[in-house]
């Protein structure tokens, strides 16, 4: 009988991903999967999964039990850990890095919606988010071995590249040097996106914007001029302009930032730091 996993407490923001549903942004599907796909696949690694296995992705304070024995790996100890039966384990808020995953060797054997194990938050597709009393299915042990792997680099001074959006024109001609020069405060932070606060960044065409279509990374300006950048469960389509594209390298950068923490951006044409 294979093992499973009883959720003692859900924590914060808990939910199951994978690699996500990415290309069908045309059907008005978001892509969904891993917030930080590189932290969660070197998870999965660590404990021998193939890389699109599904894990458990949280902010913290997610309590487990398991029902046999185990082998799992956290973001936070990134390196492998034997359970017993009955063995609990609690995932604590990390102060330096957001969201956070659990990986068990064999994957969480949740049932596959458009070829994702992912919850979306913002369509409600695939499974549920994480509440106590859920029992999750350990998958089949996979063939792969379990080796040692390196941790990500982390960029402490949480810079990330960025280029022009497709309506940087919309603003004020200083305001994408202005989103560069500044510092920015994570205001609030979800899978769907990360609203930052700052500098004012004054529309030039303050008419209205017929929905575009959105990509992962892009900062949208509303009209409380708080930019916001998109992440794995984004919208397919937004009506505020793109002021700038964070490079695809450095999405995770703004999106490990917690509430409360300062990220800058520096132009991707001019160089930049990035986290890997």
């Amino acid at each position: 009988m294979r093992a499973s996993i009883e959720v003692l407490d859900a924590g914060i923001a808990t939910t199951l991903q994978d690699r996500g549903r990415p290309g069908l942004a045309h059907l008005g599907i978001p892509p969904a999967g891993a917030v930080d796909p590189r932290l969660a696949a070197l998870t999965n690694r660590l404990v021998g999964n193939p890389v699109e296995a599904a894990l458990i992705e949280t902010c913290g304070n997610f309590v487990m039990r398991v029902s046999a024995a185990v082998l799992i790996a956290t973001s936070s100890e990134l390196a492998p850990l034997s359970l017993a039966s009955g063995d609990r384990h609690r995932t604590a808020v990390d102060p330096d890095r957001l969201w956070q995953y659990v990986a068990v060797r064999g994957g969480i054997d949740a049932v596959e919606v458009l070829g994702s194990r992912s919850t979306d938050t913002l369509s409600g597709l695939g499974p549920a988010v994480l509440t106590a009393g859920d029992v999750l299915a350990v998958g089949p042990e996979p063939r792969t071995q379990v080796a040692v792997d390196q941790a990500p680099r982390s960029d402490a001074a949480n810079v990330a590249r960025v280029g022009p959006g497709p309506r940087v024109d919309w603003f004020e001609p200083a305001c994408f040097e202005r989103l560069v020069a500044g510092a920015w405060i994570v205001s609030d932070s979800s899978r769907i996106g990360v609203r930052l606060r700052g500098v004012t960044l004054p529309r030039r065409v303050t008419t209205d914007l017929p929905s575009e279509g959105l990509v992962r990374g892009a900062i949208q300006v509303p009209p409380d001029s708080d930019p916001v950048m998109m992440l794995a469960d984004h919208p397919t389509t937004g009506g505020y302009p793109v002021i700038a594209v964070v490079h695809p390298d450095d999405v995770t950068t703004v999106a490990q930032t917690p509430p409360g923490g300062s990220v800058r951006f520096t132009d991707h044409a001019v160089g930049s730091t990035a986290r890997h």
